[in-house]
C-alpha cells in the first residue's frame, strides 16, 4: 500500500503547529496503524530529520496511551484502540490526517502527545478506597450479588484512553469519570467514600475545564471498551443523592 499521510507536527506547547504531509510506500494490509507510524519515523529517521511523536506502550489494546485522532475519528474508523487498528481498514492510495486529542484539558506536549494527566487528577481526587493495611482478605469475604459485580466490571474496562473526550463535541469527561466512580461505588469495598468519591471527582473534573456533557452519544461511540452511554446518568444520580445528604 502507498499513501499520503498529513500529520500534526508542534515541537512543543508554546510553538503553533501545523500538518505536514508525507508519503509512505509498502505499507502491509497486516500492519497495526503503529507499526506504519513507525515505518514513516524510520524513513524520517535515516532521511535526517526529526521523527513524529506519538504516545504508545503495551500495543495489546489494554492500556489506553495510543490516542490519536485519524481522519477526525478518536482511534480511527474501527472501535478498537489505534494500536488494534490495522491498515487494512485502508485502501491503497488514501490519505490519512493524524491529529493528538483535540481537547483543551488535554494540551499538546510535541506533536501526537498530549498530557492526559488531567485524568490521573480525577482519580486522585476519590478514584480509591479504603482497606485495612495487614493480609489481604480471602476473595469470598466481602460478599458481592452478582448484578453488582457485573455492574464494576463493565465500569472497571475503562482503560482512560481519553477518546471519550476527543469524541466528545464539547470536551467533556464525563463518561471517563462515570466509569471511575460508579465502578468503586457499587460495591461494598467502596462504601465508605461513596458521598465524597462522587463529590469530590466531579468537582475535580470541572477544575480541569472539561466541557459539560449534552449527552449526544458521541463518547459511547468512540470507547473502545464500550463503556454505555447509561453510566453518566448512574453517576448523576449517585451526585444527586451525595449532594442531598451533604445538605442534610
Amino acid at each position: 500500500m502507498k499513501l499520503t499521510l498529513r500529520v500534526w507536527r508542534q515541537r512543543n506547547a508554546e510553538e503553533p503547529g501545523a500538518m505536514a504531509t508525507y508519503e509512505v510506500d509498502g505499507i502491509s494490509a497486516d500492519m497495526s496503524f503503529l507499526e506504519m507510524l513507525d515505518t514513516l519515523n524510520e524513513e524520517l529517521t535515516l532521511a535526517g530529520d526529526e521523527p513524529v511523536a506519538f504516545d504508545h506502550d503495551c500495543r495489546e489494546g489494554i492500556c489506553g496511551a495510543c490516542s490519536l485522532v485519524i481522519n477526525g475519528d478518536a482511534h480511527g474508523p474501527e472501535r478498537t484502540t489505534t494500536c488494534q487498528l490495522h491498515m487494512r481498514s485502508f485502501a491503497d492510495g488514501d490519505t490519512i490526517d493524524i491529529e493528538p486529542w483535540r481537547a483543551s484539558a488535554f494540551p499538546v506536549i510535541k506533536d501526537l502527545v498530549v498530557d492526559r494527566s488531567s485524568f490521573d487528577r480525577i482519580i486522585q481526587s476519590g478514584g480509591y478506597i479504603s482497606a485495612a493495611t495487614g493480609a489481604a482478605p480471602d476473595a469470598h469475604a466481602t460478599p458481592v450479588p452478582k448484578p453488582d459485580a457485573d455492574f464494576a466490571f463493565e465500569h472497571a474496562e475503562c482503560i482512560g484512553c481519553g477518546a471519550c473526550v476527543a469524541a466528545c463535541p464539547n470536551g467533556s469527561a464525563m463518561l471517563f469519570t462515570s466509569a471511575k466512580v460508579n465502578h468503586l461505588n457499587v460495591l461494598p469495598q467502596g462504601a465508605p467514600e461513596r458521598e465524597t468519591r462522587v463529590l469530590d471527582m466531579v468537582a475535580q473534573m470541572d477544575d480541569e475545564g472539561f466541557g459539560g456533557c449534552t449527552l449526544t452519544g458521541e463518547c459511547a461511540t468512540a470507547c473502545p471498551k464500550g463503556i454505555p452511554l447509561p453510566s453518566i446518568a448512574a453517576m448523576n444520580k449517585e451526585w444527586l443523592r451525595a449532594t442531598r445528604k451533604v445538605r442534610r
